[in-house]
């Protein structure tokens, strides 16, 4: 079965999320879902996460799935919003455990929080089938960028590649976050690369150079060909070189506090303190 892919750009964060479905059953899945933040007053709203909301409900779609490919540093999760909205369950990757205990730490989270994945619905495991529907999909463990990245294999042809690659003339995603390896990261997306070269791959970012458009889908054989960091012409050892010179260089994502904070806890806000409100803390000096 075909599906149908409908995606949402957020200019804020450069970030692409998805609804994908089966148009005759009605199934669908929504893929890296974004909440508005405003930083500078600390204000989270539900504009994007609105609008994929009412595609699905103009559609007359059912969520069985909303899918996160990891913990993102560069925006917050509207998965949880969405669930309460639109129904669902949350997937993430099994390895998500490891990013909880790395971040728990290092913001000194309540002793509350567990580290266990127990706030997402679905842990997948390497390689696991689901299904949306009648779609069928393989969770492909594709670690590098963190120690928990998934991408969403849909119908064989269509990928959902997360931050393991960008556009051709952008490249592949940094690794020097916890748990980040370049190696692991070029072993990640040669895997997917070894895919036939019709295979459609669908980026959860872009970052387009000068005169290019925002874009989001490629193939495998566009980005065997013209890739500039991992074509077919780049060894392992050249690659790895490049990627840990090039992260060297890179700021902290702008919304890496507030976001891990949130996203290691499928989208939920921190428990709130005896007055109602919700805070996310700041560690100093720790990034």
């Amino acid at each position: 079965m075909h599906p149908e892919i409908q995606g949402f750009y957020d200019p804020a964060t450069s970030t692409v999320s998805y609804v994908v479905y089966a148009a005759t059953a009605g199934a669908c899945a929504i893929i890296d879902p974004v909440l508005d933040y405003d930083a500078a007053a600390g204000r989270i709203s539900t504009q994007g996460a609105d609008r994929i909301a009412a595609f699905v409900e103009s559609r007359g779609l059912t969520v069985h799935w909303l899918l996160e490919t990891h913990a993102h540093a560069d925006h917050l999760s509207a998965s949880a919003y969405l669930k309460k909205t639109l129904g669902g369950h949350i997937g993430i990757g099994a390895p998500i455990t490891q990013v909880q205990g790395v971040f728990r730490d290092l913001y000194n989270l309540e002793p509350e929080f567990r580290q266990d994945g127990s706030q997402f619905d679905k842990l997948f495991t390497p390689d696991e089938v689901f299904h949306i529907g009648p779609l069928h999909v393989r969770a492909l463990h594709v670690p590098g960028h963190t120690p928990a990245d998934m991408a969403y294999q849909i119908e064989d042809s269509h990928i959902f590649v997360g931050d393991t690659l960008f556009m051709p003339d952008v490249g592949t995603a940094r690794c020097d976050f916890p748990g980040g390896d370049a190696r692991q990261l070029y072993q990640s997306i040669k895997r997917l690369l070894s895919m036939p070269p019709t295979t459609r791959l669908y980026m959860c970012h872009d970052y387009p150079p000068e005169g290019r458009d925002v874009a989001w889908t490629t193939t495998v054989g566009e980005q065997r060909a013209r890739n500039i960091h991992v074509n077919d012409t780049l060894d392992l050892e050249s690659f790895v070189a490049m990627r840990t010179a090039r992260d060297a260089t890179l700021s902290v994502p702008q919304l890496l506090i507030p976001a891990i904070q949130i996203n290691i806890r499928a989208g939920n806000l921190p428990p709130a303190d005896d007055k109602g409100i919700h805070s996310l803390k700041v560690p100093l000096n720790r990034f």
